[in-house]
């Protein structure tokens, strides 16, 4: 496995397609995971999280307007 600041130089080499590519791929995995089980802590944790940074986002856009 890759260590995590190599994954983040990957990222950032990235276009703005194979980023929506990686979020929607992420979104798909877990959401598979929490089919199987509704009860996967990791999955939970994952959407938990991705509401968080979307709401965050969504804050942070209205308030540079």
């Amino acid at each position: 496995m890759k260590k995590p600041d190599d994954i983040w130089d990957d990222i950032g080499e990235l276009s703005e397609v194979e980023m929506f590519h990686v979020i929607t791929k992420l979104f798909d995995l877990y959401y598979a995971d929490l089919e199987r089980d509704p009860t996967d802590r990791q999955a939970r944790d994952f959407f938990r999280k991705l509401d968080l940074v979307v709401t965050q986002t969504g804050q942070c856009n209205l308030n540079r307007r």
